[in-house]
Parts: C-alpha cells; sequence; structure tokens
C-alpha cells in the first residue's frame, strides 16, 4: 500500500498493488506486471471466493475468467464456480466447455450485424436459454468449432454426466 495525501482523489490516496513470486527463485514484483492472463484470472476468482464468502455480494459476474487456461485448469475453474454457485448468483461468460457444462442455467449469447431502419447496420445480440439437448450442441460447438462431430457431441455428453446434468 502506497499512500499519498498531495494525491487525494474520489477514490482516496492509497495506492495497493498485490506482489507475487511467479516461480521459485524468482524476485517478486507487482503482479499487474509479472502475472499471465491466466494467472490474473485465477487470482480475480480467489478474490471474488473470499469476498462472497463474507458475504460482500449477492451476485458475481465473471466475464471469460478462464481466459488463457488449459482444459484441466478451465476444469477445476468450472468445479470453483459451480461450488461458489451455491452460496451466490454466479453470471459467468466464458468459450471453455469444461466451465460451461458445470453451470446451473446455460445461455447462447449470439451477435449478428442487421441492417436498421435507417440501412445502417447494427449489432443484435440475443440471449437463448438453451434446454439439456440444445446445451449437449452448443457444449460440442465448444469442443470442435464449425464441424460438429459425434466425437464431440459424446464428449460433451460425458462433460455434462460428469456434471450431474442427463438427457
Amino acid at each position: 500500500i502506497d499512500s499519498d495525501p498531495e494525491a487525494r482523489g474520489p477514490e482516496g490516496f492509497d495506492r495497493v498493488a498485490f506482489w507475487v513470486e511467479n516461480n521459485p527463485g524468482t524476485r517478486p514484483g507487482p503482479m499487474m506486471k509479472l502475472a499471465s492472463g491466466g494467472e490474473l484470472s485465477r487470482f480475480m476468482l480467489a478474490l471474488k471466493v473470499v469476498l462472497a464468502e463474507r458475504g460482500s455480494a449477492p451476485t458475481l459476474v465473471f466475464d471469460e475468467i478462464d481466459t488463457g487456461v488449459g482444459g484441466a485448469v478451465a476444469d477445476a475453474i468450472g468445479e470453483r464456480l459451480a461450488r461458489l454457485a451455491a452460496r451466490v448468483q454466479v453470471v459467468s461468460v466464458t468459450h471453455a466447455p469444461q466451465v460451461a457444462a458445470k453451470a446451473g442455467r446455460h445461455f447462447l449469447i449470439a451477435k449478428s450485424a442487421q441492417a436498421g431502419e435507417d440501412a445502417k447496420e447494427r449489432t443484435v445480440t440475443r440471449v437463448t436459454p438453451l434446454e439439456v439437448e440444445t446445451r449437449r450442441e452448443e457444449i460440442a460447438r465448444m469442443l470442435a468449432g464449425a464441424s460438429i462431430t459425434e466425437e464431440a457431441r459424446a464428449a460433451a455428453a460425458r462433460l455434462l454426466a460428469a456434471a450431474g446434468i442427463r438427457g
């Protein structure tokens, strides 16, 4: 914590920086300079979990908290979010099928360009709740991309089954 009474403003005059030692034998430094995107995401998740346990907010929003992480870490993040959702409302935007499969509810968010009344293109965002079958198909798409295979559908079904969702 660095305090500068001369720099007092609407946010106060303290500047807080978290310092980390990312690897054994390296020098500690400011997390914002040393941490990767994935490390920052996991730190934010941990911080929000601690704050939620202290009753800080009834709803927590995570926007791509799983950015920059691989499958096993995404799976662990999904587990943590699912446990957190047992206590508070969690809204999570994700591209990770491991995270999406563990959600209590799944919505597809899709953007498209459409001509407006003035003939100019506008971006339109649609939010669609997914039922079990369409959810399995969306998770398969997240796994496979544009060409959804039977293997991707089977993998999606396994992810959902592991999360206790049958269909």
